[in-house]
């Protein structure tokens, strides 16, 4: 008998053959017909320099529409209430799961937003403490500090049985908020003397405040208020005139014929100025709340932003305000110690929400930390921290370089956390520079060969070992180890800070050297920031200090790189000059603009709850001005034409001959300086990338008069190429005689410093000290430090 040997072989399922996110044709921004494959449940990641189009292909295409798909799922009434998301231009995306984006934004910096309301690891401690907090004073209301106590009583009108009963009802909250601070932790008193001369009459032009001009209808609001005399000076109001000028509360009149509402000065500064955040203000407006405005704890709450009763209440010996001032990595030891059966599923929450914080690296901050004080890397790790836990899997999560500002040591741990999602059935994408996340990708795309319009292909596609064979310009740089100087710069000066202790700072003394690059580095949650920021002081002997911190850069689609660094002004004006004409007729947004799409260059048609669709403008064809105006010329061009120089070209344009203007020249160097040749004078900010944006902001505050510059992770956003560029930037500041302080973690900084502080050896209450002080050569040759030991590795030495 012949034996059978056709074994059973199972047939591959259909459903199995989706294994890969496939793109074709994609041409957002500067993506030149990209086409790629991307496995799925693999780590894969972006490489490219700033500006190759890694999140044009990542955020904009794949990212953007997996959530447009999940949104068209809703009903046409919900999708009324969600933003409208367009397609992007792509001509195949096969193969998308539902993406979950952590990126880098800053959380809001509204005063009311903190760690603990941002998690939800507030909500979980309301509730505790409603359960288990001694005495008990309400609902897990009484335990927030944005909920303020109300009540009131009043008739109410009910229909029953045919006939209306009016019956009495009454109501109370019982909130947290502390009524003195509101819920803020901080009490803002007003310097009269900014506000106003006491000397002068209103008519006079009393008013000293931004927007209150004579004439203007902030001025008028009191000048014609009729409560008082305006021609009489303001400190020989009799009192009721000066609490009417002041603190009067708000009453309807007419001014001009026009109805109006007036009310006191104070209330009325407070409402407009004090409400928002400072650093979203115009400069002009922040330097009057700067000069005019002092903040100081709240003596009622003590800054806890809760009532008494909130505060009193306590499980064993804590109140919800000690907890949520812990250290989060001790309050997770606390709430361990909880033993209660009758809340058990909650403290299991609230336990898994904490231990993330310490696992992700955060457990140095506390709950009660404001969001808008938190870094851009912070910020995007707060965000991880509910996707920890999750029990989802076969969903994209993306990731906008999740080591930024992070120190080695804590690199290897955000790793360890990508490949863990990776490993419970996930895509994981992840833009980044950091050869160290490089080295554990399944997979890499690489984007190039340059920037902007020299970018926008895929130069290489495979695995690590592969990229660095591969001749790309990230493959070249990979392996890239900078020397630890040989002879370094002699200081010209000391900075001294004595008894710094804000924040984690423990009395700190340290002497910065002036005249030299000084880095300041050491783990996350060290205390760099509260040292050199906190501490520093804001002049130095007669020289300012210039600060780059890493706040986003603000602008609409109208701001563009010659807006934003004031390149436009002196343009339009020798435009006027050369044609005898006004200079408004050569902006976009005033005289000159075409009237058809007022100067966006693009005409939007809003379809409701589908994507609005924008269409070059026919009347300007894009180029945003009218017809007349495109007429006058400047060495041989139009504005339309200059701002769509790069910035090279640009640097050559206004350097000599008729369109030779000094004070462009100097702006459009500083940009080459920094890298951003390639960029357009006129591309919207709202297209450039997080690297492009910071290099543009430090170009601008190269211009700023200062003699010390203060860095906040300039290598933020920049590759592995740009980092040398970089430090030529940084080495020319110093040659030129200025003193620069780097916050950095970058080993490459590092190497090249000629001074490091570096601060820890934790983080939180377990940092705060200084470590060591001295050259880079003496750190390696030591390795005593977190850092020496990861600086020597990187130096080989």
């Amino acid at each position: 008998m012949a034996k059978r040997t056709d074994a059973h072989v199972p047939v591959p399922h259909d459903a199995d053959s989706h294994d890969m996110i496939r793109v074709l044709g994609a041409r957002e921004h500067n993506l030149k017909d990209v086409s790629v494959e991307i496995p799925k449940r693999r780590l894969t990641v972006f490489t490219g320099v700033s500006g190759s189009g890694k999140s044009s292909l990542v955020f904009d295409t794949i990212a953007a529409e997996s959530q447009r798909l999940i949104n068209e799922t809703y009903s046409a009434f919900v999708q009324g209430f969600m933003p409208s998301l367009s397609r992007p231009d792509v001509d195949v995306l096969d193969g998308l799961t539902t993406a979950i984006i952590v990126d880098q934004q800053r959380m809001g910096a509204d005063p009311r937003s903190t760690v603990g309301t941002a998690t939800d690891a507030n909500a979980m401690l309301r509730i505790l403490f409603s359960r288990l907090g001694e005495p008990h004073i309400g609902s897990p209301k009484a335990y927030s500090f944005n909920v303020p106590s109300v009540s009131g009583a009043g008739a109410v009108t009910v229909e029953r049985g045919g006939r209306t009963v009016k019956e009495r009802r009454s109501f109370s909250v019982t909130g947290g908020m502390c009524p003195r601070c509101e819920g803020r932790g901080s009490v803002s008193d007003i310097d009269l003397a900014q506000l106003f001369d006491a000397t002068k009459s209103l008519a006079e032009g009393a008013l000293t405040i931004p927007g209150y001009t004579p004439g203007g209808w902030n001025h008028r609001l009191y000048s014609e208020s009729g409560f008082y005399d305006p021609e009489k000076p303001i400190r020989t109001y009799t009192k009721k005139e000066l609490h009417d000028f002041l603190y009067r509360e708000p009453v309807r009149m007419k001014i001009a014929g026009i109805n109006m509402t007036y009310e006191g000065l104070i209330p009325r500064i407070q409402k407009s100025y004090l409400a928002k955040d400072k650093e979203a203000m115009q400069p002009h407006i922040r330097a009057f709340v700067d000069r005019a405005v002092a903040f100081t704890t709240c003596p009622d709450c003590d800054g806890t932003r809760l009532t008494e009763a909130a505060r009193s209440s306590r499980i064993g010996k804590i109140s919800i305000a000690d907890a949520c001032a812990m250290q989060i990595s001790d309050l997770a030891a606390w709430v361990h110690g909880l033993d209660e059966p009758s809340v058990a599923p909650l403290l299991t929450s609230l336990r898994e929400a904490l231990d993330s914080f310490v696992e992700i690296g955060l457990g140095y901050l506390s709950l009660d930390r404001p969001c808008g004080t938190l870094s851009g890397g912070e910020a995007q790790r707060v965000k991880m921290v509910r996707h920890l836990g999750s029990s989802l899997t076969d969903v994209t999560y993306v990731f906008d370089e999740p080591t930024v500002g992070l120190h080695p040591h804590d690199i290897q741990r955000m790793n360890g956390l990508l490949l863990r999602l990776r490993d419970k059935g996930n895509t994981v994408l992840v833009v980044e520079h950091k050869p160290e996340t490089i080295a554990i990708a399944d997979h890499v795309v690489d984007l190039g060969p340059g920037a902007g319009g020299a970018g926008g292909t895929v130069c290489f596609e495979g695995t690590v070992e592969g990229l660095r064979a591969g001749g790309t310009i990230t493959g070249r740089h990979l392996d890239d180890r900078a020397q630890v100087k040989k002879t370094v710069r002699t200081p010209t000066g000391r900075l001294s800070i004595r008894g710094a202790c804000t924040h984690n700072l423990r009395d700190v003394d340290v002497d910065i050297p002036l005249g030299v690059l000084a880095v300041v580095t050491g783990v996350a949650g060290s205390g760099k920031s509260s040292l050199v920021h906190g501490s520093l002081p804001r002049q130095s002997g007669a020289e300012g200090v210039v600060r780059v911190d890493q706040a986003p850069i603000r602008g609409s689609r109208r701001s563009n790189p010659a807006t934003y660094t004031g390149l436009l002004e002196p343009v339009r004006k020798a435009f006027a000059k050369a044609n005898g004409v006004k200079p408004a007729l050569f902006s976009a947004n005033s005289e000159g603009a075409c009237p058809t799409c007022n100067g966006a260059g693009v005409v939007y048609t809003d379809l409701a709850m589908m994507a609005g669709v924008a269409s070059v403008c026919e009347d300007c064809e894009g180029k945003r001005y009218q017809a007349s105006v495109l007429e006058y010329r400047l060495g041989g061009r139009d504005i339309s034409e200059v701002l769509a120089m790069p910035v090279t070209e640009a640097e050559e344009f206004f350097r000599e001959g008729e369109a030779r203007i000094p004070a462009a020249h100097a702006i459009v160097s500083r940009l080459v300086d920094v890298g951003l040749g390639y960029l357009s004078l006129g591309q919207p900010l709202t297209t450039l990338s997080g690297g492009e944006r910071q290099r543009l902001k430090l170009a601008t505050h190269m211009a700023d008069k200062g003699g010390v510059y203060v860095l906040d992770e300039p290598t933020t956003g920049l590759h592995l190429a740009d980092v040398e560029q970089l430090l030529g930037l940084l080495d020319r500041l110093v040659d030129a005689g200025k003193s620069v302080i780097v916050v950095e973690h970058h080993q490459a900084v590092m190497a090249h410093a000629d001074w490091i502080v570096d601060l820890g050896p934790g983080a939180g209450h377990d940092g705060g000290r200084i470590v060591f002080e001295g050259t880079p050569a003496e750190l390696v040759a030591k390795r005593h430090t977190v850092t020496g030991v990861h600086l020597a590795a990187y130096v080989g030495a």
